[in-house]
């Protein structure tokens, strides 16, 4: 019996050791298509050397900004009633904070 079972022991290590070695297999180290690789592909090499620069503006350069319009068309205030959390009303309440934003729209493209 330990004769039988070291044999058939043996035939499931040479089996597991094929499939481990076909598992590690892919297109870059046989002769298999690189449509075989499925979702583990490796990630694409860049031919392109680095330029050595950084993203973004140079540094020193002075930086350009769309400028506030003085005397905007509308202007429209956000003014709650009601306090969100409570439901006390806030007509006498200290404004605490304000913000702006500037909306530029294009025109609508006409043909000639």
């Amino acid at each position: 019996m330990v004769v039988d079972l070291t044999a058939r022991l043996e035939q499931a290590m040479s089996r597991i050791a094929d499939l481990e070695g076909r598992l590690k297999q892919s297109s870059s180290n046989s002769s298999k298509p690189p449509s075989s690789d499925g979702l583990a592909k490796p990630a694409p090499k860049s031919l392109r050397g680095r330029s050595g620069r950084g993203p973004g503006r140079p540094s020193g350069q002075d930086g350009v900004t769309l400028e506030r319009v003085a005397d905007p068309d509308v202007v429209l205030r956000h003014v709650p009633a009601v306090c969100g959390g409570c439901g006390n009303g806030l007509a006498g309440a200290a404004e605490v904070g304000m913000a702006w934003r500037q909306v530029v729209e294009v025109p609508p493209v006409r043909r000639r």
